[in-house]
């Protein structure tokens, strides 16, 4: 990177999806970042924020701090996405690059026009799916390029499936799942899912509001499948109150010649079956660990993130997990619902923005 140096802030909303998962302390210990200062319009959750930082100054208002301090750089922290459009598209205004908790957004209209607006603005918007920036998952990538586990044929995503299980895990905790999907395999060209209740098919009296305003869900069960442009097939499970709650979130990725089983959002645990065809009852064949690089957690994503917008602002190219990405991991995951309304494939780029649970409460589907 060049010896640039950059202003940086945050905007959280304690009470209100705070300060997400650290993205206002992601930029300590970066040389070329001088953190200015963070917004909150709540006094307590604000001199907290500022504590955390070390910010020389806080701010109720956060148009009034990117007036002020004019950042190059801002954190839009909170875990709530009804405030996700009105505080990025302020940041662009303000000409400031941005980097943004997920999900991005709670419909693919509104993740659109942030798209829109950073392209016709030449900023960059970098998104929380801190998986894909930590050393393991890097590697992981590399693996699957080097034919470790010959061709690959599937993906097979699980959600966490506590008491969230079904549509929330798969906004909450999903848009990384299918983030690093993408990340490993490319792009979607078409899907298809099953959402039920209570072993039923979905009703709209089904549609919910989650525990976090994160946008309509609906289904205690989901199923859905995916056709990767590139040849493999993807898979997405979540079941409400399943045993073993932390252990099942991750990906499993099986190839010709082997299958490599990855846990939790970081890779810390990552293991590799490197057999073609699986025979647990052979002593000979077993499960080895991929150990060649160091496990991180998956806090310091939010680190190389950042050390990542930089490089993208100055190579003036995508950030590794950019709005653009945020945008197609979403549009996977509300294709399950159009595709369980509709009763078909959903094909990629969809043509309907809108949130397919509104959309079909308001009659749009008939």
């Amino acid at each position: 990177m060049s010896e640039e140096k950059y202003r940086a802030a945050a905007i959280g909303r304690t009470g209100q999806g705070g300060y997400g998962h650290g993205l206002h302390i992601a930029y300590q210990g970066i040389d070329q970042v001088e953190f200015v200062a963070v917004a909150d319009p709540d006094e307590a959750g604000r001199l907290k924020a500022q504590a955390e930082t070390n910010a020389p100054r806080a701010y109720a208002d956060y148009r009034e701090m990117l007036r002020t301090e004019k950042p190059d750089l801002v954190s839009v922290c909170p875990r709530w996405t009804d405030c996700h459009l009105e505080m990025v598209l302020a940041c662009l205004e303000a000409g400031a690059h941005v980097y943004c908790e997920k999900p991005l957004t709670w419909n693919l209209a509104e993740g659109d026009r942030i798209v829109a607006e950073a392209a016709s603005r030449r900023l960059k918007v970098a998104v929380a799916h801190q998986g894909v920036y930590l050393p393991r998952v890097q590697h992981l990538k590399g693996l699957l390029a080097q034919g470790r586990i010959g061709q690959v044929h599937s993906l097979h995503a699980h959600g966490k499936q506590d008491q969230r299980g079904g549509g929330e895990d798969m906004i909450v905790l999903g848009t990384h799942l299918f983030n690093m999907m993408r990340f490993f395999v490319g792009e979607v060209a078409w899907m298809s899912a099953q959402v039920q209740v209570e072993g039923r098919e979905l009703a709209k009296e089904d549609i919910r509001q989650p525990t976090e305003p994160v946008g309509p869900v609906a289904g205690d069960c989901i199923h859905s499948f995916f056709s990767f442009k590139g040849g493999p097939v993807g898979f997405f499970e979540s079941r409400r109150h399943q045993a073993g709650g932390n252990q099942r979130y991750g990906l499993d990725i099986a190839g010709s010649e082997g299958i490599i089983s990855l846990r939790g959002g970081s890779g810390n645990e990552l293991m590799i079956y490197p057999h073609p065809v699986f025979r647990p009852a052979d002593p000979a064949q077993r499960w080895q660990p991929l150990d060649e690089v160091p496990d991180q957690p998956l806090a310091k994503g939010n680190r190389l993130a950042i050390l990542d917008l930089i490089r993208a602002i100055e190579e003036d190219r995508p950030p590794l997990s950019s709005a653009a990405d945020a945008v197609a991991a979403l549009e996977m995951i509300l294709g399950a619902y159009e595709s369980q309304i509709t009763g078909g494939r959903v094909c990629f780029p969809t043509p309907h923005r809108r949130h397919p649970l509104a959309a079909w409460q308001e009659g749009f589907y008939g």
